[in-house]
């Protein structure tokens, strides 16, 4: 399974970037699933995502209609003839309506996406959890947390950099790791947001991301966060290129 980054309309480098890394992923796999919820309306967007699709023909395509449990039958119907209209330069192999909260059709959807898919190696062993490296998905994890209250703020504003991780002498049953890392934001006025009332968000977020990289390692964690305000950072070649951006 290969989870990309959404596809859009490009604004800024780094957007550009994105959308390259979608096109190379698409390149590579068997299936396509282009997740759209059923109680929101189609759009120019939906358009531009569908014509990127269609550069693949290789690849089987699945629509997956999401949050049905929001709408009746009726409505339903009608979404669905739309969702086969969309799509002008191919057809869809299946078109999928579920609901991941009343668990409905979702092993269906497992079982058509395995139809579709040959069988082949085992890639990764079993108990390996992600193919990128550990400072990647730590950083990922703060990430996370520090969009879980400001999403609707700083939906792309920030990243996040390791800037050192190092493992104490053992002490008791676990490892016990420091980590320190920056949230880099793009403007002075985006500090205020993540800092909070007397820094209390950042404290929270702090809790929140040590917690799970705790979950993940196996082991105690000191998580010190910065805040460092990188100008235009989406925009810049150089910038990107250090902060895990770059050209492949």
């Amino acid at each position: 399974m290969v989870d990309t980054p959404g596809i859009h309309k490009p604004k800024t480098l780094l957007g550009h970037r994105l959308n390259a890394v979608v096109g190379e992923s698409m390149d590579s796999v068997d299936v396509i699933l282009m997740c759209m919820p059923a109680d929101e309306s189609f759009g120019t967007g939906d358009d531009f995502i569908i014509a990127e699709i269609a550069k693949h023909p290789r690849s089987k395509k699945i629509a997956v209609v999401t949050k049905t449990d929001l709408m009746n039958k009726a409505e339903l119907a009608q979404k669905l003839m739309n969702i086969s209209a969309l799509a002008k330069d191919f057809t869809w192999d299946e078109i999928v309506p579920v609901s991941a909260v009343i668990h409905d059709q979702v092993e269906l959807l497992t079982e058509l996406i395995g139809g579709l898919l040959s069988p082949g190696p085992e890639f990764y062993p079993k108990d390996m959890i992600s193919d990128q490296g550990q400072e990647k998905w730590i950083c990922e994890l703060i990430r996370e947390a520090a969009l879980r209250d400001a999403r609707q703020e700083l939906p792309h504003s920030i990243t996040v950099t390791i800037d050192e991780m190092s493992q104490r002498e053992q002490e008791g049953d676990k490892p016990f790791f420091d980590i320190h890392a920056t949230i880099h934001i793009e403007r002075d006025s985006q500090r205020g947001i993540l800092l909070g009332h007397q820094g209390e968000r950042l404290k929270d977020i702090g809790t929140r991301a040590r917690a799970d990289i705790e979950r993940i390692l196996g082991a105690r964690v000191f998580l010190g966060l910065h805040i460092k305000v990188s100008k235009e950072w989406q925009r810049d070649p150089k910038l990107l290129e250090r902060l895990g951006f770059g050209e492949n």
